[in-house]
């Protein structure tokens, strides 16, 4: 595992990278690969500083699938610090023009992290482009997972000075009533703890728009939806 100095190293050193965010994500807000693939833009309350994380993308037999978190406590809402949600605006706006530069073809799946061509980004890709990054970083090698587990590493300096000491992970999601859903949580949340994390500088299906979405029902068994790719 590396040491908080090494994991702000390789914050600063892949700033420019279109993934920029999710390793952000990873290494600050503890999500686990398949969860940092399986946020919706639906899912994320960039002016409430909030994310729910209902979701997460897996693979099998080379097909991505949506299917609920690990655990049933992995369903949760994180608190998203300036540097995240600033790194997150910035993932946006980027996103778009990518959009933009892809033409006609580009397919708008709605996720926070696509390939060039709009699909979901595959959980086996954030891992293959990790492993560059950090050679390039200069870094010795570690696994995704190990960047997850540095986020309490993050935080212990300040919980330290702090009355009360909130989990990087974030917080249970609140039970709601069940409606009719369309894929996304209901907003607005319960306001998440404040974040614990190292200091940083800040980095420079799809909703329908015009309508609140309900919270999914969460299946009694783990619930697999094949998602196409091309």
């Amino acid at each position: 595992m590396w040491t908080v100095r090494q994991t702000a190293q390789f914050l600063d050193s892949v700033r420019w990278h279109r993934l920029y965010a999710a390793y952000h994500l990873i290494a600050l807000r503890g999500l686990r690969r398949g969860e940092a693939a399986g946020p919706r833009w639906c899912d994320v309350d960039l002016d409430g500083k909030t994310a729910v994380i209902s979701q997460q993308l897996q693979q099998y037999d080379g097909r991505l699938a949506v299917c609920p978190p690990k655990t049933p406590h992995s369903v949760r809402v994180i608190a998203l610090d300036r540097t995240t949600v600033a790194a997150l605006a910035e993932h946006r706006d980027r996103q778009r023009a990518e959009a933009a530069a892809y033409g006609p073809g580009y397919r708008d799946s709605g996720y926070v992290f696509t390939c060039l061509n709009g699909d979901p980004m595959a959980p086996d890709r954030l891992t293959r482009t990790f492993k560059k990054l950090t050679a390039l970083a200069g870094l010795p090698p570690i696994r995704l997972h190990d960047l997850r587990h540095g986020a309490a590493s993050l935080a212990s300096p300040a919980a330290s000075r702090s009355r009360t000491s909130p989990r990087c992970s974030g917080s249970p999601v609140p039970a709601r009533p069940s409606g009719r859903s369309t894929g996304c949580p209901t907003r607005p949340w319960p306001a998440a703890p404040a974040p614990l994390s190292i200091t940083l500088s800040p980095p420079a299906g799809p909703c329908e728009p015009g309508t609140v979405p309900a919270r999914p029902v969460r299946p009694r068994a783990p619930e697999l939806r094949t998602l196409r790719t091309h």
